[in-house]
Order: structure tokens, then sequence, then C-alpha cells
């Protein structure tokens, strides 16, 4: 079993930046990719961004492409998720998730896939 501890919630200003870490424990060397979820009051889950730490592809979600940079530091066994240009629809509950297969195309979104999240990090933005 993984393990996953997420950081560096908080609240920001719109246009704003924030920094989420992601540290994993446990079957470490068995997680193919890590990917970022969110999930806002009274609506689904949602796949943000996801990087393969073999080949370091990176997989984002359109509403945050160009804004959002995934990144994984195979030493540490950490994910950071960089977040610029914040936009109060970014307001939710982020998670991240390891999973042990390699997805491809809009795979890596689905939730179903991935074998340990974390407790997640709240993330607030003010307009």
């Amino acid at each position: 079993q993984v393990q996953l501890v997420e950081s560096g919630g908080g609240s920001a200003q719109s246009g704003g930046s924030l920094r989420l870490s992601c540290a994993a424990s446990g079957l470490t060397r068995d997680v193919v990719m890590i990917g970022w979820f969110r999930q806002a009051p009274g609506k689904e889950r949602e796949g943000v961004a996801c990087i393969v730490r073999g080949d370091g592809r990176e997989y984002y979600a359109d509403s945050v492409r160009g804004r959002f940079t995934i990144s994984v530091d195979n030493v540490k066994n950490a994910v950071y998720l960089q977040m610029n240009s914040l936009k109060p629809e970014d307001t939710a509950t982020y998670y991240c998730a390891g999973s042990f297969i390699r997805a491809y195309g809009y795979n890596w979104a689905y939730s179903r896939i991935y074998d340990g999240w974390g407790q997640g990090t709240q993330v607030t933005v003010s307009s």
C-alpha cells in the first residue's frame, strides 16, 4: 500500500499562485503514475494533472493547462503541483493519488485506476 500526504494548500487571491506537495511512502518503487485530483463542494472529483514517473510524461485537464505544472522528484518520492493564475473556480480540496499501472490518453483521469490516496488539502481562491 502506498501512503500519500499532501501539503501546501491555503488561500490565494485570483491571479495568485500556490504550490502543492505530495510526499509518498510505502510501495513507492511500484508507483508508476501520480495524479492530482480535486473536488469542490457538490461536484464530482476530477482529474487535474498526472505525471508518469518513468518517462516524465505529463497530462493536464483542459481547465488547468497552461496554468498548472506537475513535477516529480523521484529521489525524494515527492510530486508537486505549481498552480499559477489561480481562479475562484480552482477552489476545491486537492488530492494526490498513486497508481501501479500506466494509463494512456485520458485514462489518467479515472480515479478507479489509482491505488492510494492522500487525505486532501484545501485550496481557496478569492476574487
